[in-house]
């Protein structure tokens, strides 16, 4: 399975847990992928409870909101599908062309979610004249409400596992429709990274709550998401097996965060003191928080 920790040989104590749902709901000849679902639900939940309160309270127009969270999505997801060709079996992609958009099938790298769409809200704030900073606080709230949601869509699929394992909390698919990336096998029982990711992802979640209660300046919720962000996926693909290790024993999402704290992160610090804009106290309206915001 490559290099990282893995426990195969520890006796389990407990049993693992059992998955045996189909990834694909099939009403009469129509065929809905629970994956799709899940999306589908965490944008509509980042949209509705992150992004539109976020912005509607600092003057932004609904219409304005909709046109732009919608391209932010559409390039985030051919971002989060082609850096995950990228980091998995790119032999397999290569070979076999056909799978490289097939989302269906599982497989989103949110690394290339991210820089995709950061690239697009640069765009969109130099063409609508809006902040940048603000802009991509709205972002990262809704990447904190949405990802912990199409991480269930993952736990379906079984297309995010760590290594085999018998710790108490291991999974192993029994459906013959599980997307069981190469290597991986029905009945085995492996850690279950895709749910690492969504808790790691609810924990900064929490932080970027804490920031948005002080009311801190624009940018600075994006650049602590990024840095968090960053060390999340460091220390989780240590667990997930799913990826090979390209250099060092580390794997390629790992070098992107490396990249991501030791340039990315000081870049957008260095931009942000330098265009930096005022406090949001100083152009909040002065209400109480919402419900839609007190959910983030």
């Amino acid at each position: 399975m490559g290099a990282g920790w893995h426990d195969a040989d520890v006796p389990a104590l407990l049993g693992v847990i059992h998955v045996n749902i189909d990834p694909a709901l099939r009403i009469g000849s129509l065929t809905i992928h629970w994956y799709g679902i899940m999306y589908a639900v965490a944008f509509w939940a980042g949209w509705r409870f992150a992004v539109t309160p976020f912005l509607s309270r600092r003057g932004i127009p609904r219409n304005e909101i909709d046109r732009m969270i919608t391209w932010v999505i559409i390039f985030g997801l051919i971002g989060g599908r082609l850096y995950y060709v990228l980091q998995s079996d790119l032999l397999y992609y290569v070979t076999h062309p056909q799978h490289i958009l097939a989302v269906w099938e599982g497989g989103m790298a949110f690394f290339g979610a991210i820089i995709a769409g950061f690239t697009t809200i640069l765009v969109l704030a130099l063409r609508r004249g809006y902040s940048y900073w603000l802009l991509v606080d709205a972002a990262v709230l809704f990447a904190v409400v949405g990802q912990p949601i199409g991480r269930i869509g993952n736990v379906i699929n079984g297309d995010i596992l760590g290594y085999q394992s018998s710790l108490p909390w291991a999974t192993a698919y029994d459906n013959a429709n599980a997307v069981l990336q190469p290597g991986y096998h029905l009945g085995v029982a492996y850690q279950p990274a895709a749910v690492y990711e969504a808790l790691g992802t609810i924990l900064i979640g929490l932080v970027l709550w804490t920031l948005l209660r002080r009311r801190v300046a624009d940018g600075v919720m994006a650049i602590t998401y990024i840095a968090l962000y960053a060390v999340s996926q460091f220390a989780i693909f240590f667990l997930r097996g799913s990826e090979p290790a390209i250099f060092l024993g580390l794997k390629q999402a790992q070098w992107t965060a490396i990249g991501m704290l030791v340039i990315g992160v000081p870049v957008l610090v260095v931009l942000w003191r330098r265009w930096r804009p005022g406090e949001r106290a100083a152009h909040d309206e002065p209400a109480p928080r919402t419900v839609s915001e007190a959910a983030v």
